[in-house]
């Protein structure tokens, strides 16, 4: 790189200044849906503005915070889930696990990203706005969803999938899935996306996961397939619909959770850079 120490090339910058950003976390609140299998979110106002003022008239307030790991949109370590006692790269889990968390493949291991993106919208292939609950989407649904964008997915880089699933929000007992189930990828379309070894996948329900009417998170065949068998990353939650609405199939990922030393998940807000022009 060109230039002095510390300064972008003029062209990268103007490129990035340009970027129209769209926002791919759901906002983080009492009561927001999630998992009943983590704790839930809690915001506490520990001072109030008037409970200590200064000499010269100021105050602040501050709060505290209570949440998993796994609660909003977030992401998944390599720590959060093991199969016959061993986790990716085969270390045993209770050798690696304590009560300050993992040693190895926590969320303070994944370094953040920057690159590359592709959307593969399977409600737009289906050409509705939301998938039905219990969805499974297939290979065959990904392929021909990355065949109608007109894009790859390559090996290391980021994939999400989308299932407009965003738009149940505001309805906890439907999104949460617990009972009329969710869309996502089968055990089937979890290996087809490890097979093209992106650096990590995401989507917007709860669990990255095909959930069946009735059956909650019984079994997480694709967690285990990405996060034990292949070591690729998990992001869940996130707020697609917007992204979906401009209609592009490839961006700038910018996503970075939170490094909680040792722990198997943490809040994160990613972000999609798009072109200046993109749909609104």
């Amino acid at each position: 790189m060109s230039g002095a120490p510390g300064v972008l090339p003029t062209p990268l910058w103007h490129a990035l200044a340009g970027a129209r950003v769209v926002d791919l976390a759901q906002p983080m609140r009492r009561g927001m849906p999630q998992s009943p299998n983590h704790p839930p979110f809690r915001l506490l106002l520990e001072r109030r503005h008037g409970d200590m003022v200064r000499e010269d008239g100021g105050s602040a307030a501050n709060e505290i915070v209570i949440t998993g790991g796994h609660v909003g949109t977030h992401v998944d370590a390599l720590a959060h889930v093991s199969h016959d006692g061993l986790l990716y790269g085969g270390l045993a889990a209770a050798e690696q696990q304590s009560h300050e968390g993992f040693a190895r493949l926590g969320i303070d291991e994944f370094t953040p990203y920057v690159g590359r993106c592709v959307l593969l919208d399977v409600a737009r292939l289906h050409g509705v706005p939301v998938l039905p609950a219990g969805y499974e989407i297939t290979p065959d649904d990904l392929a021909a969803a990355e065949s109608a964008a007109g894009v790859t997915v390559a090996a290391g880089e980021a994939v999400l999938i989308g299932t407009g699933w965003s738009r149940h929000w505001a309805d906890t007992a439907v999104f949460t899935g617990q009972t009329g189930g969710a869309p996502g990828p089968g055990a089937a379309a979890g290996e087809w996306l490890a097979a093209r070894r992106p650096a990590l996948v995401g989507g917007e329900t709860i669990a990255f996961e095909h959930i069946a009417p009735g059956r909650g998170h019984a079994t997480l065949p694709v967690h285990r397939t990405l996060l034990v068998e292949s070591g690729i990353n998990i992001v869940e939650t996130m707020r697609l619909d917007a992204l979906a609405a401009t209609g592009a199939a490839e961006f700038l990922l910018v996503l970075a959770p939170l490094p909680f030393v040792g722990a198997t998940g943490a809040p994160a807000r990613p972000l999609a850079l798009l072109p200046e022009d993109a749909a609104e």
